[in-house]
């Protein structure tokens, strides 16, 4: 942590303070380097002990003067009696000195470690791993003033209830693993610190895609790193456990415990839907360590909800606009004009009783118009009132539904990735077994994901009219028009829109998460108002 410090306090904080964590490849291939190291072996013994250090790997240390605690790569002896602690480290040493300032520091703070367990120790050495080079480094009074200036300096950074803010446009922060948690160019675009068009930092696409089960009576389970799907003892499907982001089961599908563990293990989330394609329920392991992010969500959403809950409403509104102009195969009348007054009027709303109305007018007047967007009525007539549901009445509202759950299911998993409680909203009051936050989110999102995928599956004729169970008053999916329907939205969330406040082009399924952790950085006070997510 005090390599850390030393190259960015705010990475320090998120790490150390809110035990936030995030891999990259170079985390990786650090794990890598140090898989002989982190085995341990050899003795080091007490510095009264007669008997020479020789080597130790992976010994742990600590000084209570100084209030720190290590995990030493490599202890040596040398021939006059001193050690040498020495650190691997994965790549190179740079071209304007013998190490990194943080690999220093870090370096040095080891060397105080052991001089206050009473061993001779005056340098160190790094290892680098990219050139086998190792580097030595004295212990001069320089750098044991700067070390000693550093701890001393971490303790009140740790103490703060809020992070340092990000540093501004610096070269550092596109080989941080924790880029997409920090946003440092988002956040110092809205605390306008920084007037320079963000970089586009967040991490690329998990090659991780999510895994639908929707055969009944399967059994998914996992063996030698596989994700293995029978159905009556036959293999039907496998796949890599590194390439599931996330498993969905409709209906009756079991599932074994080992598999539970190794998806909790690997952060992976489990989520389960009714045949008929409600979402019921999600499990995964323990629930985030950042505790502040919950506290501020929880006393915000009692008192102080409405702000956000204004701009996620005008959010909805605005990207229905867009979406109906850019969709509309008729007149759209004056629909148009009269949704974007009811955006502005959102934005003004004094209570969240009437920001509920503005949106249900503006709902209406959409769906009034929906089937505009629709080449043919091959799947039935849309209800020119407006969505029907619970059970939905006509395949329209049955694709509506649908795609609803799934983008609710993924907001769930999304902000439960990022600190939240999903069940206590800011907009959508609590209610037993309503992830309301998750579905605060999902508002901006309800015309640009999920009616999107909808109009283009009927118009594309993906699917067709025999693709559904008509059962008294309700209409349901059948199997294949399930399987085509999953198809077409995973398509969507893969597909690339330029982001309207930062200017980077990015997949919906990441502009999910940034506008999830923007809407943390909020609550947690780092930047002044949430911006919903607005195509032009």
């Amino acid at each position: 942590m005090v390599n850390e410090f030393e190259y960015c306090p705010r990475l320090f904080y998120l790490e150390w303070v809110q035990a936030r964590f995030e891999d990259n490849p170079d985390t990786v291939e650090g794990r890598y380097v140090h898989r002989r190291v982190d085995l341990g072996g050899g003795r080091i013994g007490d510095a009264t002990e007669d008997e020479p250090v020789r080597i130790a790997r992976s010994v742990n240390l600590g000084s209570a003067r100084l209030g720190l605690i290590t995990k030493a790569d490599i202890i040596k002896g040398s021939d006059d009696g001193s050690v040498i602690p020495v650190e691997v480290k994965r790549g190179r040493p740079p071209s304007h000195g013998p190490a990194w300032s943080p690999e220093l520091v870090q370096l040095c703070a080891i060397g105080l470690i052991l001089q206050d367990n009473g061993y001779e120790c005056t340098e160190g050495q790094i290892y680098f791993a990219k050139t086998r080079q190792r580097v030595t480094i004295e212990f001069d009074k320089e750098l044991v003033a700067k070390t000693l200036g550093l701890i001393e300096a971490i303790r009140p950074v740790a103490a703060a209830a809020d992070p340092p803010p990000p540093l501004i446009d610096s070269p550092k922060c596109p080989r941080c693993s924790l880029v997409g948690i920090c946003l440092p160019d988002e956040t110092n675009l809205h605390t306008r610190r920084s007037d320079k068009r963000p970089r586009r930092l967040t991490p690329r696409d998990s090659a991780a895609r999510p895994l639908y089960v929707s055969e009944q009576g399967a059994k998914i389970g996992i063996r030698g790193g596989r994700v293995r799907v029978t159905y009556h003892n036959k293999e039907i499907q496998q796949v890599r456990a590194i390439d599931v982001s996330q498993i969905s089961v409709i209906g009756n599908v079991q599932l074994s415990s080992q598999l539970m563990r190794a998806m909790f293990s690997r952060e992976v989330p489990i989520c389960w839907f009714s045949y008929g394609g409600w979402f019921q329920g999600i499990a995964h392991g323990l629930p985030s360590k950042h505790v502040e992010l919950r506290r501020r969500q929880v006393g915000i959403a009692a008192q102080a909800g409405l702000p956000v809950a204004r701009r996620l409403v005008e959010g909805k509104i605005r990207n229905c606009r867009t979406f109906l102009r850019r969709n509309s195969r008729v007149d759209t009348g004056p629909v148009l004009p009269q949704l974007k007054k009811l955006a502005d009027q959102a934005v003004e709303a004094e209570s969240t009783e009437s920001l509920l109305g503005i949106e249900g007018t503006a709902a209406r007047l959409y769906f009034a118009r929906f089937a505009g967007m629709l080449k043919n009525d091959d799947l039935g007539t849309f209800d020119v009132n407006g969505r029907n549901r619970r059970p939905p009445k006509d395949p329209v509202n049955c694709l509506l539904s649908y795609a609803y759950s799934l983008l609710v299911k993924d907001l769930t998993a999304t902000v439960h990735g990022v600190g939240f409680d999903p069940y206590i909203g800011l907009y959508h009051r609590p209610r037993f077994g309503r992830p309301a936050l998750a579905l605060d989110l999902a508002e901006e999102f309800r015309p640009l994901i999920a009616d999107s995928v909808v109009v283009n599956v009927i118009n594309n004729g993906e699917v067709r009219p025999n693709g559904f169970i008509v059962r008294a008053q309700g209409v349901a999916l059948n199997q294949q028009a399930r399987r085509s329907f999953l198809a077409a939205y995973e398509r969507r969330l893969d597909h690339e829109v330029t982001h309207p406040t930062y200017g980077y082009r990015i997949t919906y399924r990441r502009v999910l998460e940034v506008q999830a952790r923007m809407l943390g950085a909020y609550l947690l006070g780092e930047i002044p108002e949430y911006v919903p997510f607005m195509t032009r």
